[in-house]
């Protein structure tokens, strides 16, 4: 019989699971915003868009021609910078839950 696994694992197992449903919540927010402004203002919602000017240019046509891949350079950097945070986050609680398991041994 395999050795059942220990509470100190069992909560690590639950931080990891953690980890990864809080990265693919950022991920599908993040590829959601990528189609709005991708899709959205650069192709379905143009026409109202343009109605309105940014520089001189109707402003759907600036999505489709700017704004899309400056969004998506942003949402890089937000990215970049979400995950960062993620990972600096639970590397800590991973290192909390590794030391109270061995301090409890």
């Amino acid at each position: 019989m395999p050795p059942l696994p220990s509470p100190a694992a069992d909560s690590i197992a639950a931080a990891n699971a953690r980890y990864w449903r809080s990265n693919v919540r950022l991920t599908l927010i993040l590829l959601a915003l990528w189609a709005f402004v991708g899709l959205g203002c650069g192709v379905l919602f143009a026409d109202w868009l343009n109605q309105f000017h940014l520089g001189g240019f109707p402003l759907g046509f600036w999505f489709a021609q700017q704004g899309s891949i400056l969004g998506f350079l942003l949402l890089i950097l937000v990215y970049s910078l979400g995950m960062g945070r993620l990972d600096r986050r639970h590397r800590r609680e991973v290192e909390r839950l590794q030391q109270q398991a061995g301090g409890g041994q």
